[in-house]
């Protein structure tokens, strides 16, 4: 893989994990126009996803240092059902990442998530442990290549009575324990596989830039109640990906 795909599927990887459109979707389709695309497991997709914990971290940084513990043990919970598909089905989960027509199904569902939450009615309500393990379960399930991390949990805060700002947040400060996890997972099953680190390095640092850029655009969108645009995009290329 030359340094110029690799930077491109960081940007990729940056703006579709926090945009509601499945970065891992994404990627499975992009990697299948790359000639003689290979990684270990899916250790480059796992530390595409690393770029992005860093953007999360430097974006939401005033505010991770004011978290209370008891937030803490939301995230915490929140983590728990990610931890337990990823451990035992990831084998599994691997096989799905070389499915296509898995992908296209998966936009579908994206897509309707997303068109829900476009409809929402703004609330204030206050997180709970109800509320966490919802949007925990809703982050296990985007563990299926196709649906979207940040779109289904986002989905889940909503509907759980969050305002959009702090469901959007809460999304974003879930993705740091899941993804580290699946990092530390995934180095520790490929350990000692022959790879290029300049490669994954650029791919990081792609990764780390545009997801900046993403998260203050779902913040905007979200705002502004425009999260049909992604319904219709997720939508489009699920069919797209299911006819081609």
């Amino acid at each position: 893989m030359s340094y110029l795909w690799a930077a491109l599927l960081g940007i990729l990887q940056g703006f579709t994990e926090f945009l509601p459109v499945s970065s891992s979707g994404h990627l499975v389709l992009a990697q299948t126009l790359i000639p003689g695309f290979s990684q270990p497991g899916v250790l480059f997709d796992v530390i595409l996803h690393f770029g992005t914990v860093f953007a999360v971290l430097f974006f939401l940084r005033k505010k991770i240092f004011k978290l209370s513990f008891k937030y803490l043990i939301y995230i915490v919970v929140a983590t728990i059902p990610a931890v337990i598909v990823g451990f035992f089905l990831k084998d599994a989960i691997d096989l799905l990442f070389s499915s296509v027509k898995v992908v296209g199904l998966a936009l579908i569902v994206t897509g309707l998530l997303n068109y829900l939450s476009s409809k929402h009615i703004e609330e204030n309500k206050d997180l709970d442990y109800k509320k966490s393990i919802f949007v925990g379960l809703m982050q296990a399930f985007a563990i299926i290549p196709g649906i979207s991390r940040s779109g289904s949990t986002i989905f889940a805060g909503i509907k759980s009575g969050l305002s959009s700002k702090d469901a959007a947040e809460f999304s974003f400060l879930v993705s740091i324990p899941a993804i580290v996890g699946a990092n530390i997972l995934e180095v520790y099953s490929n350990w000692g596989e022959s790879i290029n680190y300049t490669t994954y390095i650029i791919g990081f640092l792609g990764a780390f830039i545009s997801g900046i850029f993403a998260i203050k655009l779902v913040i905007k969108f979200l705002k502004e109640k425009k999260f049909k645009i992604f319904a219709f995009y997720c939508l489009s290329l699920g069919l797209i990906t299911l006819l081609i």
